[in-house]
């Protein structure tokens, strides 16, 4: 990848943002997994949510292929979030609570609001928490001190980080030279997301809990005509 981050940026960039955006530009859409697994791992601290539709605006001028994008941001995530279920699997929910309140920036009520929101909805907070920017970079922790199962852990995971990935690339893609309106839309998305899976959720647990009923109504009946007979 040529380095057009650096150039589309329009002015000097520093600190974490400017190694971010270099790393992209040296390795292009490795760079480009890296960032996002690390920005997994360190409970969202990399600015990816900025620098997303940044790749996407490049991908207009020839840097990287849209496409290409999508996938190496949503595999680097997708790994990221494996190593955090790792790390809740293996240190349980008290150890991993006190590990994540050390980290800078993280809050006791964020971490709550995280496990509340796992217990609330289990396995479908990891599809609808990649979506969500508080409940994003911690959601993988509850999920692994609670040991849900894994495929089911990955399959969701990716479905979720693609969807917001795809969003963010999608989005700066689409705008071009105004790629850097998409942070003050971020919020909006988050939720016009969020309304756009939730309702499907929603049918499949009423079509589960439906049948359920039905197969334990079957069970009720035969033992009723067992007894009788």
């Amino acid at each position: 990848m040529m380095p057009y981050l650096a150039q589309a940026t329009g002015e000097p960039t520093g600190g974490l943002a400017g190694w971010a955006v270099d790393m992209i530009d040296t390795l292009g859409g490795a760079g480009l997994a890296l960032l996002t697994a690390l920005d997994s791992m360190l409970f969202g601290a990399l600015p990816v949510d900025v620098l997303l539709p940044l790749v996407g605006y490049t991908a207009t001028q020839g840097a990287i292929n849209i496409g290409t994008a999508i996938a190496c941001a949503t595999a680097g995530s997708v790994a990221g979030s494996l190593a955090q279920y790792a790390l809740g699997a293996r240190l349980g929910r008290d150890r991993a609570r006190a590990l994540l309140l050390k980290f800078p920036g993280i809050k006791a009520e964020t971490v709550d609001r995280a496990e509340a929101w796992f217990a609330r909805h289990g396995a479908k907070a990891v599809l609808l928490g990649r979506v969500l920017p508080v409940i994003r970079p911690l959601i993988s922790i509850p999920a692994g001190a609670e040991r849900m199962s894994l495929p089911k852990f990955v399959l969701f995971t990716t479905i979720g980080t693609l969807t917001w990935t795809s969003t963010l690339l999608l989005s700066g893609y689409l705008l071009g030279e105004n790629w850097h309106r998409v942070a003050d839309y971020a919020a909006m998305f988050s939720y016009v997301v969020l309304a756009t899976v939730a309702p499907g959720l929603v049918l499949i647990a009423v079509r589960r809990r439906n049948r359920r009923r039905k197969e334990t109504a079957t069970v009720v009946g035969e033992n009723e005509r067992t007894e009788v007979g």
